[in-house]
């Protein structure tokens, strides 16, 4: 039986040089693309694949909880976030939240080859200069805990869009969300890492991006 992937990502060329690279350098293998999520979902419902790769920002898709919606179609999956966020600051929120990895989009193709078969194979991937650091990182962590790790999926994805200099009506819209749930959001997120104001959670974003 061949092995199944889907490339989820809104940019044709991006899918089409994956499905020609993994074509190439992975025996028995089919590629299928959607461009959005909604697609993506129509997709999974039709049939079941061995392998989800994930841009971040898509189309109707919502972050850290396109995860859960493609696991309530297909349990089993395995999920390869593929994006050009910053590994050290999304890489472990994303595998915290279900993905088998994280593979960053300007990867060369012998590392997009070895994310994609470790994580095929049943292993987690990220890559070793990210795993070096946060195993560095752990080990400083009882002189230094990261506030930002405490905040929710959706505390954080408010945080950086407020960092990013979103206000509250443009978060609101962004996340398909009332205003007073993002303000809701914003107090919760000021008391939990102890802050007053913007600059001091961007100052905060840049201590701890580790």
């Amino acid at each position: 039986m061949p092995k199944k992937i889907l490339i989820i990502d809104d940019h044709f060329i991006v899918r089409s040089g994956m499905s020609l690279l993994l074509e190439n350098e992975i025996d028995n293998v089919q590629i299928f693309g959607a461009n959005d999520f909604q697609e993506a979902l129509t997709e999974c419902a039709k049939g079941k694949f061995d392998l989800i790769i994930l841009d971040i920002n898509l189309p109707g898709g919502k972050k850290c909880y396109m995860i859960d919606d493609l696991r309530e179609l297909q349990n089993d999956v395995k999920i390869l976030m593929f994006s050009a966020h910053e590994e050290e600051i999304y890489a472990f929120r994303y595998i915290q939240a279900g993905a088998n990895g994280y593979l960053n989009k300007l990867s060369d193709s012998k590392t997009i080859v070895k994310a994609v078969k470790t994580v095929l194979e049943g292993g987690k991937y990220i890559s070793t200069d990210i795993m070096n650091k946060f195993i560095e990182f752990s080990q400083k962590k009882r002189e230094s805990n990261n506030p930002l790790e405490d905040l929710t999926h959706r505390e954080f994805e408010i945080a950086e869009l407020l960092v990013k200099g979103y206000g509250n009506l443009e978060i609101a819209n962004e996340l398909d969300i009332k205003m007073t749930t993002v303000s809701t959001h914003k107090l919760n997120i000021f008391k939990k890492i102890h802050i007053t104001n913007i600059i001091e959670l961007s100052e905060m974003f840049k201590k701890f991006s580790i």
